[in-house]
């Protein structure tokens, strides 16, 4: 069955349109909880969080009367970050996890996704079992089979001890100053206790969320702000999360912003595992400079969830992306900005090193990044222009650098990369590619 709802990170959208509407809520969370009992689960039990979207209270509650309806007992724990949701629903031993969060969009948007019992997300064979129930996903069951809600009242100490754990019993970040940016997201009242009760000096911002503010100009997808506050505080390290709270990027003393990949990077050469997982976008020079130390890297779609299908399949730990996506699959079963900070300030801590320095042997390549809008009923694979321009940039590029090109998956637009060291050449490739796809 096609998936009409679900994307890459479960149902998204723009709140008020279509699927992110009451009505909808109200027949996801009954047909998932139809998908649970069908598959043998006389009372399954759901957790249910969100982020500090205003329109969190009206998902929840819709959520939380389509599972009623279909026979499932719900637990609330309200804003929490995402990994929290995965963890909560392992450490509980409940058959399901649902977030109501939109990451790192807006907050006129808003999405549900959900996490298996044992806190991963789930496949996509699964969400397509959901999408066929949906047409038939109304009514109730008998009274004496609808289910209840509770709230956990703990659930925000519970994660917090869950990070902490990570971190080794014997090391410290006393002598730490840290900001740590909450995107006025999930984690405002979380991310700034875990590094404090460890020891750090932390200095919070993005953390006053009112329903409306959450990733605006603050978190992960907005440095800037950590930049300044890092500078101003002269804090030695910048902790910045998104709005759910999966995604890290980490800045230094100087200002200096670390991207994913540079991460991954740092985390493999500490830790040396057999492979890494990356995607189509991670950095040519990080996939050289592992394969170099005798790394095994291989390339995965776009997507944390494509990153830890395929760790899973080859039984590795270590994988990421640009974006800040990093998975430690022997820290937790998802992609947790929380405990990857954790992992890096741990790794500086132990050594005694800088991540500049200890970055210092691997140089990123400049990535020259175009979205080319296509008109109606344009097939670029066959566009003979197109094919041969792509064959001329590769031959200029020589083996010394790397073209992806990627339709996105929401919008008439094909997406054109070209990396290599030299950026203006990189540039000029970039352009040659995209002038050839305008002309008929």
């Amino acid at each position: 069955m096609s998936r009409q709802h679900f994307g890459t990170d479960g149902v998204r959208g723009r709140v008020g349109r279509g699927p992110i509407v009451p009505e909808f809520g109200l027949r996801l969370g009954h047909a998932a909880g139809r998908v649970l009992r069908a598959a043998g689960l006389q009372r399954p039990t759901v957790l249910v969080g969100k982020d500090t979207r205003v329109s969190g209270y009206m998902l929840e509650a819709a959520l939380e009367c389509g599972f009623a309806a279909s026979g499932c007992d719900v637990v609330l724990v309200g804003p929490l970050p995402t990994p929290g949701v995965a963890y909560l629903t392992r450490a509980l031993r409940l058959d399901l996890g649902v977030v109501i969060s939109a990451s790192h969009n807006p907050y006129e948007d808003n999405g549900i996704k959900f996490f298996s019992a044992g806190g991963s997300k789930l496949p996509d064979s699964w969400e397509a079992e959901v999408e066929a129930a949906l047409p038939s996903a109304e009514g109730c069951v008998p009274s004496e089979q609808l289910g209840k809600a509770r709230r956990l009242d703990d659930a925000a100490g519970r994660y917090i001890e869950f990070c902490k754990s990570t971190f080794p019993n014997h090391l410290t970040l006393k002598g730490l100053r840290l900001v740590v940016d909450c995107a006025h997201g999930a984690a405002y009242q979380i991310a700034p206790a875990v590094f404090h009760e460890l020891g750090a000096d932390v200095i919070a911002i993005g953390a006053q969320p009112d329903g409306f503010n959450i990733n605006h100009e603050v978190g992960a997808t907005a440095p800037d702000a950590l930049i300044r506050a890092v500078r101003a505080n002269r804090a030695d390290y910048g902790i910045a999360l998104d709005g759910d709270a999966d995604r890290l990027q980490l800045v230094d003393r100087h200002g200096r912003l670390f991207n994913g990949d540079e991460l991954l990077y740092l985390l493999a050469m500490d830790r040396h595992p057999p492979g890494v997982v990356g995607t189509l976008m991670t950095n040519l020079a990080v996939e050289r400079a592992l394969r170099a130390a005798g790394m095994e890297f291989v390339r995965a779609a776009v997507g944390d969830r494509y990153v830890l299908e395929e760790l899973l399949c080859r039984g590795w730990q270590l994988g990421g992306e640009g974006s800040g996506h990093i998975l430690l699959l022997d820290r937790h079963t998802t992609g947790d900005g929380i405990v990857a900070a954790l992992q890096m300030l741990e790794m500086v801590v132990r050594t005694g090193r800088s991540l500049v320095e200890q970055l210092a042997a691997v140089e990123l390549f400049p990535q020259t990044l175009l979205n080319v809008r296509l008109t109606p009923g344009t097939d670029w694979r066959s566009h003979a222009g197109f094919s041969r321009a792509h064959a001329d940039v590769q031959a200029c590029l020589d083996g010394h650098g790397r073209v992806l090109i990627r339709p996105s998956g929401t919008e008439p637009v094909l997406r054109i990369m070209v990396e290599h060291a030299d950026p203006a050449l990189g540039r000029r490739c970039a352009q040659q590619l995209a002038d050839a796809l305008r002309q008929p």
